[in-house]
């Protein structure tokens, strides 16, 4: 059974409006808080770190 945690930026109220993390022994997967039951997205070791650090830089690039 996975151990899911909700992040820290999930918002106000109870917090449902981001994702959950659960850290497994080969990969680490990622869901919708609002919508828990529905599918995950899943990322071998390495990957989900680099995927963060893609979303940080896309998110300071000026629009």
């Amino acid at each position: 059974m996975d151990t899911w945690r909700k992040s820290s930026y999930s918002g106000g109220g109870e917090g449902n409006a981001c994702v959950e993390i659960a850290h497994r022994p080969a990969r680490t997967a990622v869901r919708d808080s609002k919508a828990p039951a529905g599918a995950t997205l899943t990322f071998p070791p390495g990957a989900f770190g680099a995927f963060l650090e893609a979303l940080k830089q896309r998110s300071s690039v000026p629009r």
